[in-house]
């Protein structure tokens, strides 16, 4: 099976990459990650998609558009369902590059992390398909969570702390306050 896989980030790509060559799969990488923010960790992630495919010979078509404007005007209104638009507008990216390209699937690197609204990846995966009149390929990777972890630390590669947008960046480093119990 040809497949056009859809790469989030270097770590999350290194599993299943690995599992769908050990199948037998023609796996061939698609960066479009515009929800990334902001623009330095954008290239950085970029970048390190391309040291990752140099590493391990993997073909990857770039779709390189950092896409502010777009992200914040879909999001900012409902920031508490951002994730549906990073992955309905990434999934569908993909899903159009992999009917362009000729390939027999798509799938997504988004299904390798442990952080993702999985099941609604697979759903919107699965619709987007059928839509494009192409089948989205679902595997679940997290099983080889840890393994993707320490693959990616032998091959030195930039570990990125949050998963992209800059709410989520927010998330992960803005101290959440405690809710403490007053004293009666």
């Amino acid at each position: 099976m040809k497949i056009l896989f859809h790469i989030c980030c270097a770590p999350c790509a290194i599993y299943p990459v690995k599992e769908m060559r050990s199948s037998g799969m023609a796996v061939t990488g698609y960066f479009f990650n515009h929800n990334i923010h902001p623009y330095l960790e954008y290239r950085k992630r970029l970048e390190t998609v391309r040291e990752y495919a140099g590493l391990i010979d993997l073909e990857v078509i770039y779709q390189d558009e950092y896409r502010l404007e777009d992200f914040l005007s879909a999001v900012a209104a409902k920031p508490a369902d951002r994730c549906l638009y990073c992955y309905s507008s990434r999934l569908a990216a993909a899903a159009a590059a992999a009917v362009e390209g000729g390939f027999d699937a798509y799938s997504s690197s988004l299904l390798y992390s442990r952080y993702q609204k999985h099941e609604i990846i697979r759903e919107l995966g699965e619709k987007i398909g059928e839509s494009y009149g192409i089948p989205f390929h679902y595997s679940d990777y997290r099983v080889g969570w840890q393994e993707g972890i320490q693959i990616s630390k032998k091959m030195g590669i930039y570990r990125q702390q949050y998963c992209g947008c800059i709410y989520s960046e927010k998330d992960r480093y803005q101290p959440r306050p405690v809710s403490a119990k007053e004293p009666a």
